[in-house]
């Protein structure tokens, strides 16, 4: 934000706000598709139910354990339909802050309140980002639900291995160290010329 307040034209950073707007805009409507294909499954769970028990592995349930499996289901995508719509509307906020942002030339805009502008639009924008990654984990945890209709052993494991393939992904990473670490040149006093 602080780089973008050098600029005079911002048409790039809308863009990118936009971007990722119409990204959480994606996962908000397939979190309702999702939602409606599990009202679906719950209001014809016989069927379902008799459909799972002929698969091979799956262990045999009740239609009213199938119900609740179904419902924890429900549960994780409502979750994600609103972190991901409440991250548009952040989103939103954004677009607003970076077109009301001051320009260049502006005089009655001290460097104090630039520096606090820009504090608060990256603020905003990171508000945003982590409300779209708590729904990208809810979708996570609902293909681990999905285990537990198969058996609660394997639903078990998998919850375990998303809880690892989080962690690996979000604290050690290729990507996060590259984002992290930037190498800089070291500091060369400059030489003294011969006369």
């Amino acid at each position: 934000m602080r780089r973008m307040l050098l600029r005079e034209n911002r048409i790039a950073d809308a863009n990118v706000i936009g971007n990722l707007e119409r990204n959480a805009s994606f996962f908000a409507s397939s979190t309702l598709i999702i939602l409606a294909g599990i009202l679906t499954v719950l209001g014809a769970s016989d069927r379902a139910v008799s459909l799972l028990a002929d698969l091979p592995f799956v262990q045999a349930a009740s239609r009213e354990m199938s119900e609740v499996k179904l419902l924890c289901l429900g549960m994780v995508f409502v979750y994600a339909f609103f972190t991901f719509s409440w991250c548009m509307r952040q989103y939103n906020f954004a677009a607003v802050l970076v077109g009301s942002a001051p320009m260049m030339g502006e005089r009655h805009v001290t460097e104090q309140e630039r520096k606090a502008f820009a504090e608060r639009t990256a603020r905003v924008i990171s508000m945003a980002a982590n409300q779209f990654n708590q729904g990208l984990r809810a979708y996570y945890f609902g293909m681990a639900i999905l285990a537990w209709f198969i058996n609660p052993w394997f639903f078990m494991l998998v919850s375990a291995g998303v809880v690892l393939v989080l962690y690996r992904r979000e604290f050690h990473s290729d990507v996060l160290e590259v984002m992290v670490y930037t190498q800089t040149p070291a500091f060369e006093p400059p030489k003294e010329k011969s006369a």
